[in-house]
């Protein structure tokens, strides 16, 4: 009996070392077991080339080694002190709907910016720089935050809370992490590189497919369009807008937009002022925000409608300094903010764009220019040819008279002489209309009309789209162009003051034998009871001319009017003359 402890002690000995054994053979087995999840997070983050990818499995492999309920990676904005982008893990959206803005950097995720090594807390809200959650968001307690170098450059941060079991996250997961970031960091960059290959690739052929549409004879607002599409395409923007500067306008004037809210904004006049477009038009340099919609710096902008949050307003200049335009671009809220590697095609693009407008511009005086030519030479032909021909015809003809003996016959040659006559004065008013049109270009009923309906852009507060067709210039007579000058005033006019209306359009066209002003808006309308003596005026000025003017209401809201006259064009009464004109 005495013995018998003694023999226990060495089978009690031995069942510690089998278990000290089996428990380092288990440590052994779960080191390896997690250095191989480590590896192949390691390769499966490595595998992706675009870089929304990469960020996702970046924080998915992250909560997956640690065994976090929750992870989230933020991204660190240009300012160096907030995030500009927030990828989580473990909520749902419906929760992160209700929870509602993303996290800026503030409080606990700031510190891990300010200083940007790794943080490991056991209870996150006992830390100085924690301010609590919002509402609706869950309940987390252990923390740990690791920082992601590109480059010897902080690009985010790793965030993981609530490890399962009630654990804490120890230093072996920092470890772990810790690794991880350096490999995030390795796939963050190629992937930026590889992106920033492909955009520039495509920036190339956009520039390319511009100088095309240029080169086949498109039109300035389809290759504006262009410009506009393809650059909301290649940065991944929700709008686009091409502003251009609108002379002796205080403002620039929305020509081209497309995605969210395109279609009111076309034809709105920006203000200088206050807006992102006439800030980087004023400073002649690119303008960022990371929120578009609150931002102070620019109190008078009215923005496309929709959730944009990062913006940028490049200028459109040629190499002289001077400024065409501005290419403004936003994305939706919750995207990456536009990055200085954004920028820098940008900025190419936009120059090439502006070049694109510089010979849009060339190729449409060289067209002008060869007209105005071609006029002249028409007016030379007929007055050194068709001129010269009919005088010499008339003379034979009326030479001729002296030998006809039959009456009847001799008034029709007398009738010829004078038809002749009269077709040598028309030609001359011809001939005159031609060599002073580009001199009085400014009395035409075209000119006269655009510039009515560039002096009412001030009154509007936007300038009115115009649209003019036919002959005006020539067909209509000048009284009656006077009268529908009148009637443009007035209807632009009534518009201002009571149709509060943020659309204006003016047509004007002269076609089969009439000429036809309407005047649309998507205002409040004509009220039924209430001062209706412009409109008695315009129905006044019309009938004085032998038109007619109508008052309609679309379907859709807003007012049509429609002033119309008769055009009475025409020979001048003949001139009977005993003898042909003279000769010029």
């Amino acid at each position: 009996m005495v013995g018998e402890p003694l023999s226990k002690m060495p089978r009690m000995r031995l069942d510690e070392l089998l278990d000290e054994l089996q428990a380092r053979i288990d440590a052994a087995r779960g080191t390896r077991d997690r250095v191989h999840s480590l590896l192949e997070a390691v390769v499966s983050v490595g595998r992706e080339l675009e870089l929304s990818q990469v960020l996702r499995r970046i924080v998915e492999a992250a909560a997956l080694l640690v065994d976090a309920e929750y992870g989230a990676l933020g991204v660190i904005g240009p300012d160096g002190r907030t995030l500009s982008q927030f990828l989580t893990v473990g909520l749902t959206d419906g929760e992160i709907a209700r929870i509602g803005p993303l996290p800026a950097g503030h409080g606990l995720l700031g510190e891990v910016i300010r200083h940007p090594e790794p943080l490991r807390l056991g209870d996150l809200g006992r830390h100085v720089s924690s301010h609590g959650f919002p509402s609706h968001h869950p309940p987390m307690r252990t923390f740990l935050g690791v920082p992601i170098r590109v480059r010897e450059e902080v690009f985010g941060n790793l965030y993981l809370t609530d490890k399962r079991g009630g654990l804490d996250f120890d230093t072996e997961d920092e470890s772990v992490i810790a690794t991880l970031s350096v490999a995030a960091g390795v796939a963050i960059d190629n992937a930026r590189l590889y992106e920033g290959s492909q955009r520039q690739q495509r920036w190339l052929r956009a520039n390319a497919e511009i100088t095309r549409s240029l080169l086949s004879g498109s039109s300035r607002a389809e290759v504006l369009r262009l410009i506009a599409e393809r650059a909301r395409d290649i940065t991944g923007s929700a709008a686009a807008e091409i502003a251009t500067a609108l002379p002796g306008a205080d403002g620039l004037l929305v020509e081209v937009a497309t995605g969210s809210g395109a279609t009111p904004r076309e034809g709105l006049l920006l203000p200088v002022e206050g807006t992102m477009p006439g800030a980087a038009h004023t400073a002649g340099a690119p303008v960022a925000t990371s929120k578009s919609k609150s931002d102070e710096r620019f109190p008078a902008d009215s923005r496309p409608t929709g959730g944009l949050g990062p913006a940028v307003a490049v200028p459109l200049g040629t190499e002289d300094g001077g400024g065409r335009g501005v290419l403004f671009l936003a994305r939706d809220t919750g995207e990456p903010v536009f990055s200085e590697g954004e920028l820098e095609p940008l900025l190419a693009f936009a120059g090439q764009a502006a070049l694109a407008l510089e010979l849009a511009d060339r190729r449409r005086d060289a067209e002008q220019i060869a007209l105005l030519e071609e006029r002249d030479r028409i007016a030379r032909d007929l007055h050194d040819l068709a001129i010269q021909r009919l005088f010499a015809t008339g003379m034979t003809l009326q030479s001729a008279t002296r030998l006809v003996q039959h009456e009847d016959a001799a008034q029709r040659v007398a009738r010829a002489v004078d038809d002749l006559d009269e077709t040598i004065k028309i030609i001359r008013s011809t001939i005159f209309g031609l060599r002073t049109k580009d001199r009085d270009a400014g009395t035409g009923l075209r000119a006269r009309a655009a510039h009515a309906v560039g002096e009412a852009a001030t009154v509007l507060g936007h300038p009115p789209r115009l649209s003019m067709e036919g002959l005006l210039d020539t067909d209509v007579p000048a009284a009656v162009a006077d009268h529908v000058v009148a009637a443009l005033n007035e209807l632009l006019s009534n518009a201002a003051r009571h149709a509060r209306a943020t659309r204006v359009a003016v047509a004007l066209e002269a076609a089969d034998g009439e000429v036809v002003l309407t005047v649309s808006d998507n205002g409040v309308g004509i009220p039924e009871q209430g001062r209706r003596s412009g409109l008695a005026n315009l129905e006044e000025r019309a009938g004085r001319v032998g038109g007619t003017f109508r008052v309609q209401s679309p379907a859709g809201g807003g007012s049509r009017l429609v002033w119309r006259a008769p055009i009475r064009a025409g020979r001048e009464p003949a001139v009977t003359t005993s003898q042909p004109a003279p000769a010029p």
